[in-house]
């Protein structure tokens, strides 16, 4: 008897191949040009709604939005910056760089690198100086809102870097925060004084950083020292207010820390 042959199985068709390339270019094109409101809306949903990127143009790589705070999304106590927020994502090696600028409070863009370093992930800012409206915080709430802070907030970081090593966050470098003629509602004292806050790693890296509150210049005297603890910071100090000053800041005492005869005890964690 003849031995029968199996069909040979019928060449790949190319109309699959060209649907496989129409669909792979599609996908590409919509990463490429996905719209800034993609990005602001995974921003409101990380931030659980404080941190908004209101009336976003562009696309998710490079654009532009208002950033807002607000203490949630069902509130209308909203807080934002005086010009438009721009970023632009690019590549760096094997690694990722945002740039943030905005005409208000950046001399020069911000430039963050996350990469994969010493086994583990590492985000790094450039070393930079901005600087932004302090009114801002009154948008987060709760005690912002309350103080109603004004004046101007210095950033400055040094080699700042944190990385993520076997689940451990560790920090170098250093960031300083000034707070520059700061006023509040609770008090008709304007300005009460400058404010330095530090926080302080080091080259090998620390999961500890050391924070420091010292007072610059004014009647209001601020000190303390703290450290970050994992995802918490702890922190004590105290303020008190110079001779002659105490009943322009007695009500602001009463409400920051814990009084205590003319000083008021400041903790935290």
């Amino acid at each position: 008897m003849p031995q029968s042959r199996l069909p040979h199985s019928a060449p790949s068709s190319p109309w699959r191949w060209a649907w496989l390339g129409a669909a792979g270019g599609l996908l590409w094109a919509t990463l490429l040009w996905a719209p800034a409101r993609w990005l602001a809306a995974a921003v409101a949903q990380a931030s659980h709604g404080q941190v908004q990127l209101r009336q976003a143009h562009g696309t998710v790589w490079q654009g532009d939005a208002v950033l807002t705070l607000t203490p949630g999304h069902a509130s209308d106590e909203v807080r934002s910056l005086p010009s438009r927020l721009h970023w632009q994502w690019g590549l760096k090696g094997w690694g990722l760089t945002l740039q943030l600028s905005s005409p208000c409070c950046t001399p020069q863009a911000m430039q963050w690198h996350l990469s994969y370093r010493d086994g583990g992930l590492a985000l790094s800012l450039a070393d930079q100086t901005s600087t932004w409206p302090l009114a801002l915080l009154a948008g987060l709430g709760a005690p912002w809102n309350t103080l109603q802070a004004e004046g101007a907030l210095q950033w400055q970081s040094t080699g700042l870097r944190l990385g993520w090593q076997a689940g451990r966050l560790r920090w170098h470098g250093q960031s300083l925060l000034l707070a520059q003629d700061l006023g509040s509602r609770l008090s008709t004292l304007r300005p009460m004084g400058s404010y330095r806050v530090s926080l302080q790693g080091n080259d090998a890296g620390t999961e500890t950083p050391e924070l420091r509150l010292d007072t610059v210049s004014g009647p209001l005297r601020l000190n303390g020292h703290g450290q970050w603890l994992g995802q918490h910071l702890r922190f004590s100090g105290e303020a008190q207010a110079d001779e002659g000053f105490e009943t322009a800041l007695s009500n602001l005492l009463n409400i920051i820390g814990r009084r205590e005869g003319p000083r008021s005890r400041l903790s935290l964690g």
